[in-house]
């Protein structure tokens, strides 16, 4: 994938210990609210790619994401996989969900808009539109598997826990299904950067200029 598809972002190099927490399929009722409270008790901010139809039903949840300073990025409005949709409906899927970004008056992360594509998974011509049209592709280099009910709560911390290094790109979700992995493994992650001197910042941090 990475050979592939040239000008995603896996991770962000970095001489400083700097990560960056994402969060994906929000906002979810109560466990969107967990994640929030616990980033803030670390001082961790974070980015959220956001399924539009799940802002549209949080719309009060999906604004105090925003006031507590998270980014946010597009994750298509119904969470389609872009392997099994033709390019059109996957297309008009991620605008429908910038339509509802910008109704809540979302300006552009420093003139960057956020997707990353449910799954991972996007075909070259989708590629294609993404670019064309200013999207920053956002992938991960650390996958936790939270939302995998097969792996226990341990293991999916021991996926974060083993892999990190400056510059990474963790992703969780703030999903019912995900909710019994990441309720373990996230606060045993925010522990272990707090204690070994990490900043956890916002993709938007690390696009900001020099």
């Amino acid at each position: 994938m990475k050979k592939i598809f040239y000008g995603f972002t896996w991770r962000i190099p970095s001489e400083k210990k700097t990560v960056y927490l994402t969060f994906d399929d929000g906002p979810t009722d109560a466990v969107t609210e967990w994640t929030l409270a616990i980033l803030k008790e670390y001082n961790a901010k974070a980015t959220f790619f956001c399924i539009g139809e799940n802002i549209a039903q949080n719309p009060e949840l999906f604004t105090k994401v925003q006031k507590e300073g998270h980014a946010i990025g597009n994750h298509t409005y119904n969470h389609l996989n872009g392997w099994h949709s033709t390019n059109e409906e996957y297309v008009n899927n991620i605008v429908l969900c910038e339509e509802v970004l910008q109704d809540f008056s979302i300006e552009s992360n420093l003139g960057q808009k956020l997707y990353r594509p449910p799954y991972g998974k996007v075909n070259p011509k989708q590629f294609k539109w993404l670019k064309k049209n200013g999207y920053k592709i956002i992938m991960w280099d650390i996958l936790s598997a939270d939302f995998d009910t097969a792996i226990s709560p341990e293991k999916c911390a021991e996926n974060v826990l083993k892999n990190i290094q400056p510059g990474s790109i963790i992703i969780f979700h703030d999903s019912l299904k995900a909710s019994k992995n990441l309720k373990h493994a996230l606060p045993l992650t925010l522990k272990y950067l707090q204690e070994n001197d990490f900043e956890m910042k916002s993709i938007k941090f690390a696009l900001e200029p020099n």
